[in-house]
């Protein structure tokens, strides 16, 4: 079983992340992992913070000579702004936040305890833990892309005859990663509109997974449905409010016969569909075809122009506390899923195809493929 856990806070010393379970021989590079740092920093409408860290892992167990070594991999991203001990007491909680209700739960009357862990900062730990498994199941024909495809009420045109290739072309290095260059555009000066009025807006991001091979996850238990697991994981992010598989939400709208992906059988392709409406799954399992998630991050917490809250010790109403914060971290949140989703995906290889070196995990994937080819 694969597994991590992640370490660390807002503006402590660093954050860390240990990664159990990958197995040996996996070639692993530390710029793979910085690769994806620097892809969660940018985005049109990100703050201050952003210009002040400027991450890079450390690998600091687990690897020898450029290879896994099978033993827990250890991940350190280091903080420039170390300033938790000096950062002032809060005792103002922010709606939206995890501030009041984590106050509350560990009985604290300090918000800065409660936040400094909430923060999203966090998430740079799992976008390293995700780079690395994204490595893992590169090896095994997956590839992994998120855009955006709404920012506040603007959509972005169907981007569904490009292939994954073409998208990518699109998007990276873009301000907003987004494959419309007009509505990019427009959503652009809604961030600057929002910006002025010392507010915040969110957005919709697509997540795509090409080359997972048929059934991943397994039907038998509700905690092995791939699908459930991946939408928990993808939830789990912060400001994230809905997750959507396929049609998601547009199925409870039309009839079966208009919904579900019909069977085909050809002697070369063996059994297909010519339509993804199921998002890649099917009774928790993954299909052959492309896996399509829709996630919709909400407005973030922090504005400008706080909104009304009351003070923890003298209970008296206040506005809320302003924090450093972003205006849009919408392209952000889309490298994060990517993570997130990376992780579950190399946690299903490894249930599928076992081994404890990547050799025979390959060999093991090789006599699968051949299998489906036979049936």
């Amino acid at each position: 079983m694969l597994r991590y856990l992640t370490a660390g806070e807002s503006h402590g010393k660093c954050l860390v992340a240990i990664l159990e379970g990958l197995p040996a021989g996996l070639p692993l590079e530390p710029e793979r992992v910085n690769q994806e740092l620097r892809r969660r920093q940018h985005g049109y409408g990100r703050g201050g913070r952003m210009l002040i860290e400027q991450d890079t892992v450390q690998i600091v167990s687990g690897m020898r000579r450029g290879k896994t070594m099978g033993s827990p991999i250890a991940l350190e991203i280091q903080n420039r702004d170390f300033s938790i001990d000096a950062l002032p007491v809060v005792t103002r909680p922010r709606p939206g936040h995890a501030d009041l209700t984590g106050a509350l739960k560990y009985d604290q009357d300090d918000i800065r305890t409660i936040l400094e862990r909430a923060s999203a900062r966090e998430t740079a730990a799992r976008v390293a833990v995700g780079a690395v498994c994204r490595v893992f199941v590169e090896q095994f024909g997956m590839d992994l892309l998120s855009h955006v495809v709404r920012l506040g009420g603007i959509d972005a045109a169907p981007t569904k005859t490009l292939s994954v290739e073409a998208l990518r072309r699109q998007v990276e290095g873009t301000p907003l990663r987004c494959a419309d260059a007009k509505a990019q555009k427009k959503m652009m000066a809604l961030i600057d509109a929002v910006k002025q009025r010392g507010d915040t807006v969110g957005g919709t991001i697509e997540v795509l997974v090409t080359g997972a091979p048929v059934g991943l996850g397994s039907h038998v238990h509700y905690d092995r449905k791939l699908d459930a697991r991946i939408a928990g994981a993808l939830m789990s992010i912060q400001a994230i409010k809905a997750v959507e598989l396929g049609d998601g939400v547009r199925v409870s709208q039309v009839r079966g016969s208009e919904l579900h992906d019909e069977i085909y059988y050809g002697k070369d392709k063996g059994f297909y569909r010519k339509t993804d409406r199921g998002g890649g799954f099917e009774g928790g399992m993954t299909t052959g075809a492309p896996i399509v998630f829709r996630v919709h991050m909400k407005p973030l917490s922090t504005l400008r122009r706080p909104l009304k809250s009351v003070d923890l010790k003298t209970k008296q109403p206040f506005v809320a506390t302003v924090e450093r914060s972003d205006v849009s971290a919408v392209p952000a949140a889309g490298v994060i899923a990517e993570a997130v989703v990376a992780f579950e995906l190399a946690n299903a290889v490894l249930e599928k195809f076992g081994g404890d070196s990547l050799g025979e995990i390959q060999r093991n994937w090789r006599g699968y493929l051949q299998q489906l080819r036979r049936f």
